[in-house]
């Protein structure tokens, strides 16, 4: 099934899949980098997976270990949760909106006037859909998620759990000593194939558009603020804040708990580190800390941070042999 070729005893009986660390007799596990090498030594795992150039008893050599674990772990796995087409009585689906064939809505979904559902997509129990809100084929509207009126979903997208999509950007001016709300006319527009994770934001533009663009993936506790465009097949980890009018490029990946300070581009392929600050344009290679520096430079002045104390000690030892 993995195409790869057994080093040890045929007749051994695999009845489940774990981490290194967690497996058991009778469990296979996995070996893919250099540096869980410890772990494969202790492991309890009765056969792993290893990479061809990789000799060990009781192991399977696979071109990429990782990836034949999980098809073995599909294997065992239980069969998916699926739901039944059609509409459950507790939900309420106006009389104008279109839904597609084998669409299955769930308990207590509201669909409101003219939106549109593609084939074969669910919505979850309790999630709202917008007036004239277009959702494509073969999505998946986990529980609980809000999309508000006039957003564009393509197919295939996953919105996980407490996710709200279209609320109002950010926007607000001061008028006569007292901040007036700025109105917020655009829409949020989600490409194909892009998985946002729960609790996650994605705000209405102030006119136009919020882009997410084809493939990309989003981690739950993000917010993405009015007017951001998000290139495809980025990555971006949980708890990363993005101002407004960002644009980000294709196959950027944002490390957890990123800032990115509003108008500034981030270019194709970029990688930003965990806590960062972005506070001005930046295109390419790595970037870490606050504000984000290119990360050579940033494990540099990490370096130097924690030899200050024995420069001051020798600076001390120094003045008192001069007597200042």
């Amino acid at each position: 099934m993995c195409g790869g070729e057994l080093v040890g005893e045929p007749a051994l009986k695999i009845t489940g899949a774990a981490s290194l660390a967690e497996a058991v007799p009778g469990e296979i596990s996995f070996f893919a980098d250099r540096k869980y090498v410890g772990l494969l030594r202790k492991t309890r795992a009765s056969a792993v997976f290893v990479p061809p150039d990789f000799a060990e008893a009781t192991s399977d050599a696979v071109s990429n270990p990782a990836k034949a674990f999980e098809q073995l772990v599909l294997k065992l796995a239980p069969k998916p949760i699926t739901f039944a087409p059609g509409i459950h009585p507790s939900a309420i689906v106006d009389p104008s909106a279109q839904l597609g064939e084998r669409v299955s809505i769930q308990p207590h979904v509201v669909i409101e006037a003219d939106a549109k559902i593609g084939d074969n997509t669910i919505v979850g129990a309790g999630s709202y859909v917008g007036h004239e809100t277009v959702i494509g084929s073969s999505s998946l509207i986990y529980p609980r998620v809000t999309i508000r009126e006039r957003s564009r979903v393509g197919s295939r997208v996953i919105i996980h759990s407490g996710t709200v999509i279209g609320a109002d950007g950010f926007g607000f001016e001061i008028v006569d000593g007292r901040q007036q709300k700025i109105q917020q006319l655009g829409i949020v527009q989600i490409d194909d194939d892009v998985e946002i994770g729960a609790n996650t934001t994605v705000d209405r533009a102030r006119f136009g558009r919020t882009w997410i663009q084809q493939g990309a993936k989003i981690d739950n506790l993000v917010q993405i603020a009015h007017n951001v465009v998000i290139g495809k097949n980025t990555v971006i980890a949980a708890q990363t804040g993005i101002a407004g009018s960002v644009r980000i490029g294709q196959r950027v990946l944002i490390g957890g708990q990123a800032g990115i300070i509003g108008h500034i581009e981030i270019g194709d392929n970029t990688a930003i580190g965990a806590q960062s600050g972005i506070s001005k344009n930046i295109s390419g290679g790595a970037w870490w800390a606050s504000p984000a520096v290119p990360l050579a430079e940033a494990k540099q002045q990490i370096a130097w941070i924690h030899r200050l104390g024995k420069l001051f000690a020798r600076v001390k030892e120094i003045e008192k042999k001069l007597g200042l």
